[in-house]
């Protein structure tokens, strides 16, 4: 419970904690290979955002400070802080608020594909999308996102993994008070002036193609946190699903260097 809003989580492997922070659509499945990788190592902990999944669906205090504040009180539960925090996106950038506002309970900070604040073109983006979803439902919806989410070259060689994506999308349920709730959030989420108080180690990760949250958002992020690594990979958005062993190899790299 967190807020009083009931948050699932699942556990999963064995050894030093991971948790691992989806994206806009919150579910932590959609970590996809992801999950198996961390747990052949790690104790793996893996929430849904209160909202989604098998969390409670409320749009109730839908901000990423409360976000951080639920996924503080999930390692508390699981009883194994000091963890390693890996977000991408919506969760990279719940990460920045774990790591501004609940330090000690992170060993380090991955953050990938994710913004310090929203820029004209990340409120031009996200208003399409909203109007997207009203207008055109979830199918035409997802179909749209896929052009933003996946780096071209991968569409271009593996046409049916996307297509597969948006099928998954399409077969869930869009609740509008939640899913736009979710989409104020992050367009609104702002930490770039408390950036420079982070002291936990903290890795600035992106795809060189992310048209989403375009690598010029993650250079700022890295140059603002104090001792922050900054890599670049061959990749879109969902870099974790299209590149799953680079991306995963890279992160167990430099949580190696940070076990203590």
């Amino acid at each position: 419970m967190s807020d009083d809003v009931s948050i699932h989580y699942e556990v999963k492997g064995q050894g030093s904690p991971v948790l691992l922070l989806a994206g806009l659509a919150g579910v932590g499945a959609s970590w996809g290979p992801q999950i198996d990788l961390f747990a052949g190592t790690h104790q793996v902990i893996v929430p849904d955002h209160r909202g989604t999944g098998a969390s409670a669906h409320t749009a109730r205090a839908m901000s990423i400070a409360q976000h951080a504040r639920d996924m503080a009180r999930v390692i508390e539960a699981v009883g194994c802080g000091p963890v390693h925090v890996v977000g991408s996106s919506t969760g990279g950038a719940i990460a920045q608020l774990l790591a501004i506002d609940h330090r000690e309970q992170l060993r380090s900070a991955t953050i990938v594909s994710s913004i310090a604040r929203a820029d004209a073109f990340y409120r031009r983006q996200f208003d399409m999308r909203r109007r997207m979803l009203a207008d055109s439902g979830l199918r035409a919806s997802a179909e749209a996102n896929a052009l933003f989410l996946f780096d071209p070259m991968f569409m271009r060689e593996h046409p049916e993994q996307v297509q597969a994506w948006v099928d998954t999308v399409s077969a869930g349920i869009f609740e509008p008070e939640i899913g736009f709730a979710r989409i104020d959030m992050i367009v609104g989420h702002d930490a770039f002036d408390d950036l420079p108080s982070i002291t936990t180690p903290t890795l600035v990760l992106v795809g060189a193609r992310d048209f989403c949250a375009p690598p010029y958002f993650s250079a700022e992020l890295a140059e603002r946190i104090p001792g922050a690594e900054f890599v670049i990979l061959e990749g879109g958005h969902l870099i974790f699903l299209e590149k799953p062993a680079l991306l995963h190899g890279t992160i167990e790299d430099f949580i190696a260097r940070h076990e203590q």
